[in-house]
């Protein structure tokens, strides 16, 4: 059963490759494209249960044992950012049927979404730090070729700076692998964590991990962000859904697992750290969010608010705080992705992206209208919605452990978030209507079906709070006491 851990990466790699030789038969294309993400989907909700009853699972490729060769493992975090990765990509894939153009659908932009999607899987599900690398540039280079795909020169200009900042960061994840297995001689993640408990967390080791917190740090948009607002806001608006819902969150993810699994012994220092700059990210996404006009660009702000927001949890390191930061990470995946497919569709009808050129579209497309304040409201942390859980553990966690700044800004950055998105619903959907009814365009059921699915998805999420809880509270026990993890993957057998 454990060579089943490998499929969430196997089956998107192969369904990639089968899509590049159908480039003329879209309609092939599509029904393959929902039946593979079904089908995953499907396998990662089996995998998560059999966490449950088993315990975390590995598969060690090539047959060879930790920590010499290259393995999967799959705990409950892993695997719930991998089932929700499949959900939101099979609903943006759905919108994406019904939007691209048809010269897009035929130079392979199927393939590379899937080729992505497979580097967003295997980066979760890693146990290996440099196969950890490898999974991040099969992601990266799908989505450079998606983020310039359609050649606007508004694409090509923000993909120069997407790919070179990423490319920089890559550099130095290298650099940073290199130390590492210089000073200790592996890069098996559990046998790492064992090695520095052992050792303990020498300076050179501290150094090392601030250079793994500034990699990760850019390519998750924690403070180091110029680059995200532009990337994110060019390209179609299927592919900017999954670009928000999913690129950020693998550095988050990494974040998470490097810092709690293997340099946690000073906190002092590289937490610290963390909450600075989680604490500095929300100031400056806040003011980003409410210091723009077009709609593309508030939405990208309201992302980089969401990574400090996530961060702030990490930072403070206790159960609830890291509970509350795997809820909302996994509501963000989902409502990001909506907010930018909401965001494209408004755009698509009123042919701006200026908030100050659209009026009373509420009296036109009222279904669009309602399921926006939903969002907004669900981001704000409004209960019953699904940020509101998030919100309250994640700042339980920073008021008992006195971080009361970091707990003051989380709700300040709060607040920004319900400005900037109601300033965008009452500019856009309120008042009185600029689109005279000769001239509405069709609100096409491709485009609001994929809406109401991940709104749902929101909504679900905060009333079945209590059917999630038991595969979060594992996923933030397991990273909280990370000799599960290395006893799990070592089986007690310590080279």
């Amino acid at each position: 059963m454990n060579n089943m851990i490998a499929l969430p990466m196997v089956i998107p790699i192969l369904t990639g490759i089968l899509l590049v030789f159908l480039r003329q038969h879209i309609r092939i294309q599509k029904w393959l494209s929902m039946g593979s993400m079904v089908l995953t989907i499907g396998l990662s909700i089996y995998l998560l249960n059999q966490i449950q009853t088993e315990g975390i699972l590995r598969l060690d490729f090539g047959g060879w044992k930790p920590p010499f060769g290259i393995l999967f493992v799959a705990d409950s975090f892993s695997m719930l950012l991998v089932l929700t990765t499949s959900i939101v990509s099979a609903i943006c894939l759905l919108y994406a049927f019904y939007s691209f153009d048809i010269n897009l659908e035929k130079h392979f932009i199927y393939p590379f979404i899937f080729f992505m999607i497979a580097g967003v899987h295997g980066s979760f599900l890693t146990g290996d730090l440099f196969n950890l690398y490898v999974c991040f540039e099969v992601m990266l280079l799908a989505s450079y070729i998606l983020a310039a795909i359609g050649g606007t020169k508004k694409q090509l200009r923000e993909s120069i700076k997407y790919i070179a900042i990423n490319v920089l960061s890559s550099w130095l994840f290298l650099v940073a692998i290199a130390y590492l297995y210089g000073t200790l001689g592996t890069l098996n993640m559990a046998h790492l964590s064992y090695r520095i408990a052992e050792v303990g967390q020498t300076p050179i080791l501290t150094v090392i991990s601030v250079l793994f917190l500034v990699v990760f740090s850019l390519k998750a948009g924690l403070l180091l962000y110029f680059w995200l607002p532009g990337s994110y806001s060019a390209p179609p608006t299927a592919i900017a859904a999954l670009f928000g819902a999913l690129l950020t969150k693998v550095g988050i993810y990494s974040l998470f697992r490097i810092f709690t699994l293997l340099f946690y012994h000073e906190p002092e220092i590289t937490h610290t750290i963390i909450g600075i700059m989680a604490g500095l990210t929300l100031i400056a996404g806040s003011i980003g969010a409410i210091a723009f006009k077009d709609l593309r660009q508030i939405i990208s702000y309201n992302v980089v608010i969401a990574v400090g927001f996530i961060l702030v949890g990490l930072a403070v390191s206790t159960p609830e705080a890291i509970e509350g930061s795997i809820y909302y990470l996994i509501h963000d995946m989902i409502v990001k992705g909506l907010l930018f497919l909401l965001g494209g569709t408004i755009i698509a009808l009123t042919g701006t992206a200026r908030i100050d050129r659209m009026s009373g579209l509420i009296g036109n497309y009222p279904l669009l209208g309602w399921i926006f304040l939903i969002v907004t409201l669900s981001l704000a942390g409004v209960p019953p919605l699904s940020g509101f859980i998030g919100k309250v553990l994640v700042g339980k966690g920073a008021i008992d452990t006195g971080h009361y700044i970091l707990t003051a800004l989380a709700i300040i950055s709060s607040i920004f978030v319900l400005y900037s998105l109601l300033r965008v619903f009452l500019n856009s959907f309120w008042g009185e209507t600029i689109i005279q009814i000769e001239d509405e365009m069709p609100l096409r059921k491709g485009w609001i079906i994929p809406c109401v699915l991940l709104t749902l998805g929101t909504v679900g999420l905060g009333f079945g709070t209590e059917y999630l809880a038991p595969y979060v509270r594992d996923a933030a026990h397991t990273l909280m006491n990370p000799h599960i993890y290395v006893e799990a993957i070592l089986e007690g057998k310590i080279p």
